[in-house]
């Protein structure tokens, strides 16, 4: 892989460390740590075609007493979804004060079928695929789009679709939307995120 890339959070203590290849669309593995809602680890993997549109991510998120995995793959059917579990994340949930997280995946993959990216839960990377595969980082400014992604979220590895908007504000600039929540994101001129407020910022060698 010949690029990395790493993140401290500044919503919690955590961080996420990626080594990517991006010459034709992109491969990436990498790995993310964070402390909350409980002390977890993320490995992933991720494979994007030379449109920018995801084709495979596979995710591993473990703690103490707990792992769990998750597998999303598109198809010309739509996505495919394949998960495992070991050992009880609710449990060590409840035992911290925070609600049980359910279980991982997805009941109804058909939920996804418009989806062509993927979002995995405080991953800074994976904002940069709908900014690549839509040309965001270069394009004129109040350029929206809206899009749907499968929201991986961490630490339950749970699959939910999500619309999302996704505006260029200009070279190195662009504002993402979901719900009610707004974040403007500085992007390098490969889209890769160097900002995002209230969640992480990259932290480049010295």
């Amino acid at each position: 892989m010949p690029k990395s890339l790493f993140w401290s959070r500044t919503d919690t203590a955590g961080s996420e460390h990626v080594l990517l290849d991006d010459r034709q669309g992109l491969a990436a593995q990498g790995v993310a740590l964070a402390v909350d809602p409980i002390p977890y680890t993320c490995r992933y993997q991720l494979t994007v075609g030379a449109d920018w549109s995801t084709s495979r991510l596979e995710v591993a998120a473990e703690g103490a007493g707990w792992s769990r995995s998750v597998r999303l793959e598109r198809t010309g059917d739509g996505w495919r979804v394949r998960t495992g579990e070991e050992g009880d994340l609710d449990a060590a949930l409840r035992a911290a004060g925070h609600p049980p997280a359910g279980l991982p995946g997805t009941d109804d993959p058909d939920r996804l079928a418009r989806a062509l990216d993927v979002d995995l839960g405080g991953s800074p990377l994976t904002n940069t695929l709908p900014v690549r595969r839509l040309n965001l980082a270069r394009g004129p400014a109040d350029q929206a789009r809206t899009i749907t992604a499968a929201w991986v979220l961490l630490p339950s590895l749970a699959v939910l679709p999500a619309e999302q908007v996704y505006t260029s504000l200009g070279p190195g600039r662009v504002r993402y939307a979901s719900d009610s929540f707004t974040a403007d994101l500085d992007v390098d001129p490969a889209g890769f995120v160097v900002r995002y407020p209230g969640l992480a910022e990259r932290i480049d060698p010295r």
